[in-house]
């Protein structure tokens, strides 16, 4: 993010970082993340924990730091690496006396369980669709997820992800380090008939499938943050500017209509029409919250996740929310400006939105 928009890493007042799976990482992630990416050591960092919403709330508090005064520039983002998440003992800090141990996955306690009713997010979201007759079929989700396949395909083919994706080498046992320049999730050729023959992930009656589910994912998004005047002063480009910030939750731990209720949370905060957008990224933890968002909206599907979304991507839960607001501002550029808006639900039953334009 630094080397794209030419700043000097002196320069940075801050860095804000979004990260859920911190077990095992060490202290303060968000601080290891800056030094690692060349911000010094008399900078401080602050790593949020706000679930899927993690990476987006970052870029909030960024923006607020700003406006109120207190730095000029902030870096702000979201990370994870879902495959590096531990299993912890628990109890065994005081000694395990007796009988069996349970061996406790953190990826699923700390990021996939909902801590009010102890459902993995799948089966809850299963179900919420069944208690609340959202009418979202199983053939919708399979044709949403087949779709999004489809454009992030095409959309790797056109290079449209050029701009905002950096290659990643991965240390290997032996020999050179692997470099990773794409996105390993995306499955071209994927049809909803294919999507079809999957079992259902959670119950037997259910839906939701590994298919129209979003991926377990690594993966990383930064911005740079800055006041317009300190731009213009330093003579930085402004790719685009944050318009508002929308944040919701409840009232139960569902998860189909936050996105859309966070959208329209951050519109009323500048009196605009929340389905009055040019393009809308609204994060595909499932395709039927998707739906369930773009249909309560009355959102032309074309205008959503134009380049897939993360059924195709992935979805690194700490980085989502980060990884939308690049990929929205880089769909905007690529058609000439506009606005947007970026969306996602997170776990308790939370939302939150952001509105950018580019001019």
């Amino acid at each position: 993010a630094l080397a794209k928009g030419g700043v000097d890493a002196d320069r940075v007042g801050y860095t804000v970082m979004g990260h859920v799976l911190q077990a095992g990482q060490g202290q303060i992630t968000a601080r290891q993340a800056a030094v690692e990416g060349g911000i010094g050591m008399n900078i401080a960092a602050e790593t949020i924990n706000k679930v899927c919403l993690s990476g987006m709330t970052a870029i909030s508090r960024a923006r607020d730091l700003i406006r109120v005064g207190d730095f000029d520039l902030v870096v702000a983002g979201g990370m994870e690496s879902m495959s590096n998440a531990p299993y912890v003992l628990d109890k065994a800090r005081f000694g395990l006396r007796m009988g069996d141990a349970t061996l406790t996955d953190v990826m699923m306690h700390d990021g996939l369980t909902c801590a009010f009713d102890g459902c993995a997010m799948g089966l809850a979201t299963d179900n919420y669709q069944s208690d609340k007759n959202l009418e979202i079929t199983r053939e919708q989700q399979d044709e949403w997820s087949a779709r999004s396949h489809e454009r992030a395909a095409r959309a790797w083919k056109d290079g449209l992800f050029d701009d905002e994706v950096v290659s990643v080498e991965v240390p290997q046992r032996k020999g050179d380090p692997l470099t990773v320049t794409q996105d390993e999730g995306i499955r071209e050729g994927t049809t909803a008939e294919s999507l079809g023959g999957l079992r259902a992930a959670f119950t037997k009656e259910g839906s939701i499938t590994a298919g129209n589910a979003s991926q377990i994912s690594d993966g990383a998004a930064a911005l740079v943050l800055a006041s317009r005047e300190k731009a213009d002063e330093l003579g930085l480009p402004v790719l685009a500017t944050v318009r508002s910030w929308g944040t919701v939750a409840g009232p139960d731990p569902s998860l189909h209509h936050q996105p859309s209720a966070a959208i329209r949370d951050a519109a009323s905060r500048i009196d605009a029409d929340p389905s009055g957008f040019d393009l809308y990224e609204i994060n595909e933890a499932f395709a039927s919250v998707a739906i369930a968002s773009t249909r309560d909206l009355g959102l032309d599907e074309g205008k959503v996740n134009v380049n897939g979304g993360g059924i195709a991507l992935g979805h690194p839960i700490g980085a989502s929310g980060a990884r939308i607001v690049v990929s929205l501002i880089a769909a905007l550029r690529q058609r000439g400006g506009g606005t947007g808006a970026a969306a996602l639900c997170g776990g308790g039953g939370q939302g939150d939105a952001l509105l950018v334009s580019v001019e």
